[in-house]
């Protein structure tokens, strides 16, 4: 069984950062691609960025040149470094992983393997 833990939430002003972590565990590393997502209030969830097996980052347009993904292979903790925050970015945000899909396909999925419980960002005008 595989466990995703989400931290780093909170609430920061527009133009604000954040890190977001989430800790995996119940399973080695590899070889799941693992990606974040958000749920703004009011809107489906989106695919925010994601790394793929072989390393590959992918991002969506909505978040690209301000969101950066990484992973820590030896503390099996994926991150997102999000940057110049706007209100609009304001929603509950998951870690989720995969066994099949690449980077690219997680930017877009609507189903994952595993997901975590969320975190919540705020941010405020």
């Amino acid at each position: 069984q595989v466990q995703l833990v989400e931290s780093g939430g909170g609430s920061v002003q527009a133009g604000g950062s954040l890190r977001l972590s989430c800790a995996a565990s119940g399973y080695t590393y590899g070889p799941y691609s693992m990606g974040w997502f958000r749920q703004c209030p009011g809107k489906d969830r989106e695919g925010l960025a994601a790394i793929g097996r072989d390393g590959t980052a992918t991002y969506a347009d909505s978040v690209k040149g301000r969101f950066a993904i990484s992973k820590d292979n030896a503390k099996n903790t994926l991150y997102l470094q999000m940057n110049s925050l706007k209100p609009e970015d304001t929603g509950m945000y998951f870690c989720a992983a995969d066994l099949a899909q690449n980077s690219e396909e997680v930017v877009k999925a609507i189903s994952m393997d595993y997901w975590g419980k969320g975190t919540l960002v705020t941010i405020s005008s």
